[in-house]
C-alpha cells in the first residue's frame, strides 16, 4: 500500500453514523483488529458511489460572495429614510453604496461598516461616524463640518477637497488617506494616525495634531498657521 493510500481519509458507516479516520489509524495503531485486516490491502472493498455532495459544496463555496461587503440597504431606502428626522444608521452595513450628493446632515453612522461607500459631494454637517469602519470610502468635496469621527477607521479613504472644519477626529485612522486641499481648520486630530497621508495644499490653520502620527505624511503646500504639531 502506497504512502498516499496509507494517509488517505476513510469514511465508515457504523449503524447509520458516519465516522472519519485514515487508513494509517486503522492498520498501524490496531494491527490485529478486523478493521486493520479489511484495509490492509489483502481484501477488495466496495466503495460507495460518489454522490456529488462534495463537488456541490465546493462549487457553492467558490461562488459565495463576501457578505461582509454587501450593504443592508439600497440608495433608495436610504433616501426614503433621511426624509424623517433623527435618522440613525448605527451599526448597519452600507458598504459600497453610492450616497453621493445626498443631504445626510446629522445622520448617525456610528459603528457602521462603510467600506468603499461613496459620499462624494454629500452634505454631512454634524454627522456622526464614531468608531465606523470606513476604509477606502470616498468623501471628495463633501461637507463634513463638525462631524464626529472619534476612533473611526478611514484608512485609504479619499477626502480631497472635503470641508472638515472643526471636525472631531481624535484617535481616528487616516493612514494612507488622500486629503489634498481639504479644509481642516480648527479640526481635532489628537492622537490620529496620519501615517503616509497626503495633506498637500490642505488648510490646517488652528488644527490640533497633538500626539498624531505623521510619519511619511506630506504637508507640501499646506497652510499651517497656529496649528499644534507637538
Amino acid at each position: 500500500m502506497g504512502a498516499d493510500q496509507t494517509f488517505s481519509k476513510v469514511y465508515l458507516d457504523v449503524g447509520g453514523k458516519i465516522f472519519r479516520t485514515t487508513v494509517d489509524t486503522l492498520t498501524h495503531r490496531e494491527p490485529e483488529s478486523m478493521l486493520a485486516a479489511m484495509f490492509s490491502g489483502r481484501h477488495s472493498l466496495q466503495r460507495d458511489p460518489d454522490t456529488g455532495l462534495v463537488d456541490l459544496i465546493t462549487l457553492t463555496l467558490s461562488n459565495k460572495k463576501d457578505h461582509s461587503l454587501q450593504a443592508e440597504l439600497t440608495r433608495a431606502e436610504v433616501v426614503k429614510s433621511i426624509q424623517h428626522q433623527r435618522v440613525r444608521f448605527r451599526g448597519l452595513n452600507l458598504s459600497g453604496l453610492n450616497l453621493s450628493k445626498l443631504d445626510l446632515s446629522n445622520v448617525d453612522f456610528s459603528y457602521s461598516c462603510l467600506k468603499n461607500t461613496d459620499f462624494s459631494e454629500a452634505y454631512l454637517q454634524a454627522a456622526k461616524f464614531r468608531d465606523a469602519e470606513a476604509g477606502g470610502s470616498i468623501f471628495r468635496n463633501a461637507i463634513l463640518r463638525e462631524c464626529e469621527f472619534s476612533g473611526a477607521n478611514l484608512g485609504e479613504a479619499f477626502l480631497d477637497g472635503a470641508n472638515l472644519k472643526s471636525a472631531n477626529l481624535p484617535d481616528s485612522c487616516l493612514a494612507n488617506c488622500s486629503l489634498c486641499r481639504a479644509d481642516l481648520r480648527s479640526a481635532h486630530l489628537q492622537g490620529a494616525d496620519l501615517t503616509n497621508a497626503n495633506l498637500e495644499g490642505a488648510n490646517l490653520e488652528g488644527a490640533n495634531l497633538k500626539g498624531a502620527k505623521v510619519g511619511g505624511t506630506s504637508f507640501q503646500g499646506a497652510n499651517l498657521p497656529r496649528a499644534y504639531l507637538a
